[in-house]
């Protein structure tokens, strides 16, 4: 009789997926702890009077400093003229790259980080290689499967434990590519030269009926603006009446 399948391995302890596997299991042989692994970053803005010159430029430094562009855009809005690229470099270039960047333009902004995955980069290695060492006890224990539950069961766990492998091995993977390239984000502008509306050109017949329109405009206001002092017309004769009696009165005193 076959000796009953394994349990699934988990991230926490590892020595639980298969019996016999001590805990907690130490790096295996063959995984060679790095000294340090630093990932690089910066984010440059740059003010360039001419982007076209600048990109030309741009692309004869990357070239020789054995980079490569991973990504590009570019807009016109608000008066500017953008480029925002992501460039990877080999870290030894890193800085003499970054360097030569600034000199394109005026350095308006600069942020560097360096991380050290050094410690995590052994871990995910570490994992790996447990997990391997997992899936090929499974398949060992396979191979010693008489029942069909029993291999059901244990293809199921292969199964799973292989999805762990392909993610961590994703994972590896992505640390080395970070490691291996740094990055600079740089962002390029230019200020585009905002067009002055020219004044528009007046006839002389277009100014001679603006003026009589202007004319005209003034006219009707004028009479409007007596109309609507109409009250003071009609108290006019009575205050005129008044002022004649009230004179004679004070004459004949």
């Amino acid at each position: 009789m076959a000796p009953p399948p394994p349990s699934a391995p988990d991230d926490a302890a590892e020595d639980a997926a298969a019996p016999g596997v001590a805990a907690p299991l130490p790096i295996p042989t063959g995984v060679v702890a790095p000294s340090r692994l630093l990932i690089y970053h910066a984010d440059l803005r740059l003010k360039v009077p001419s982007l076209p010159r600048a990109s030309a430029s741009l692309d004869s430094l990357v070239r020789r400093n054995e980079g490569f562009l991973s990504a590009a855009t570019e807009t016109r809005a608000d008066g500017e003229w953008r480029q925002f690229m992501t460039i990877r470099v080999r870290p030894a270039r890193f800085h003499a790259l970054l360097a030569a960047l600034g000199g394109l333009g005026t350095v308006e902004e600069k942020k560097l980080t360096t991380d050290d995955v050094t410690a995590q980069h052994a871990d995910v290695a570490a994992r790996l290689a447990t997990k391997r060492a997992v899936e090929k006890r499974y398949i060992d224990l396979l191979g010693r499967a008489r029942k069909i539950s029993e291999i059901l069961e244990i293809e199921g766990k292969i199964g799973e434990v292989r999805e762990e492998i392909e993610s961590t091995e994703s994972r590896l993977k992505t640390l080395d590519d970070e490691v291996g390239y740094s990055t600079i984000s740089l962002a390029c502008y230019q200020v585009l030269p905002q067009p002055v509306p020219e004044a528009p050109v007046v006839s002389f017949a277009s100014r001679v009926v603006e003026s009589f329109y202007t004319g005209w405009t003034l006219l009707t206001g004028l009479f409007i603006g007596l109309v609507a002092i109409w009250p003071l017309w009609l108290l006019a004769p009575v205050t005129w009446w008044w002022l004649r009696r009230w004179r004679k009165r004070q004459l004949a005193a």
